[in-house]
């Protein structure tokens, strides 16, 4: 079966950013590259050379990806057309991973218990990432 792996690009933060998550969901990099480690390219701004080129973190079975998209490519927009939904294995898991995603953030659903057998909520995180944290009952 297919894998789906969001791939997020930040604005010079993306290391900020996968740290934080880190700390949220624990796990090491499988990788992490600046730019500084390719081959040179002139698109690249010379203070853009130690942005984070690529970075993955796993989670469970699927694994977070991003970078720092350079200058040259034009800033990122985070849209507010899409969340990375995660499902978990217990209530517990769920406030916990929940409470420190968005903690600087904006709640847009708090956490609670739901009409379709889920404990559900959802935010944006303090770098406007779109997140729906899931829990259902009747697995």
């Amino acid at each position: 079966m297919s894998q789906l792996n969001p791939y997020l690009h930040f604005n010079g933060n993306a290391e900020e950013v996968f740290s934080f998550y880190k700390s949220v969901f624990g796990g090491d990099f499988t990788m992490f590259q600046r730019y500084s480690d390719a081959p040179p390219n002139e698109h690249l701004d010379k203070a853009e050379r130690n942005w984070v080129m690529h970075v993955a973190l796993p989670i469970g079975k699927s694994v977070l990806m991003g970078s720092d998209r350079p200058s040259a490519y034009g800033k990122p927009n985070l849209g507010d057309s899409f969340f990375i939904s995660v499902n978990t294995d217990s209530e517990e898991e769920t406030k916990k991973i929940f409470d420190k995603l968005s903690a600087g953030g904006k709640v847009q659903m708090p956490l609670e218990k739901t009409f379709w057998g889920a404990y559900f909520g959802m935010f944006a995180d303090k770098y406007g990432v779109q997140w729906m944290v899931n829990y259902d009952y009747n697995k």
